[in-house]
């Protein structure tokens, strides 16, 4: 029994590492004071709801991960800017989607990532979850057309190919390899691992 509570919350840890982490960077607060309570408040929903165990791949590249952590800061800056700037200039005029986003891997753990570090950036944010076939449905400011449509769906597929690089499985790393000299993004949905088919992948304008 003591052997099977250790292992449960040896496979509960990183989810209750990553809940700490975007406690802090939601409240942009990462004292010791603020991230013991949010540690707190990451034990109670455990106790309170079913989480599922997070499976983990076994690597973690830490100049990856220092590279991702610069890009968010450049992002969030960059984002910031441009949303000043439509509401400025554009108003009510903007035009905004609803786009559905089939990535690589159905990790629970790398879907969670990809949409804390999206939601956190300025004009997007995650409206849904199809778990079944690895896809995010993701509302994004000013995507007017379908080629702002597509954009913003590379944009995201390249924050799960960063994630990957820094956590992702050693099979996801050779799939963004690939991609990286020129092969087609596979998404989960559209691969032979996947039963339940293609996800949607047109994003309907507003």
């Amino acid at each position: 029994m003591n052997y099977r509570r250790k292992l449960n919350f040896l496979q509960k840890l990183p989810l209750l590492i990553w809940l700490v982490v975007v406690w802090g960077a939601l409240w942009q607060d990462f004292s010791a004071g603020n991230l013991l309570f949010g540690a707190l408040i990451a034990i109670a929903v455990f106790q309170m709801f079913y989480l599922p165990p997070i499976e983990l791949s076994g690597r973690f590249n830490v100049l990856r991960a220092a590279t991702l952590a610069l890009w968010f800061l450049k992002e969030v800056t960059v984002a910031s800017f441009q949303v000043l700037f439509w509401s400025v200039v554009k108003g009510p005029k903007i035009r905004n989607a609803v786009i559905a986003v089939p990535l690589r891997s159905p990790s629970d753990l790398l879907m969670t990532a990809v949409g804390h570090v999206l939601s956190l950036i300025p004009g997007s944010l995650v409206v849904e979850v199809d778990r079944g076939c690895a896809t995010l449905y993701v509302h994004a400011m000013n995507a007017p057309t379908p080629e702002s449509v597509d954009k913003v769906r590379r944009g995201i597929q390249d924050i799960e190919a960063r994630l990957i690089q820094v956590m992702g499985t050693k099979e996801e790393l050779a799939l963004v390899k690939a991609e990286r000299s020129g092969a087609a993004i596979l998404t989960y949905a559209t691969s032979p691992q996947s039963t339940v088919g293609k996800a949607e992948t047109t994003g309907e304008v507003q």
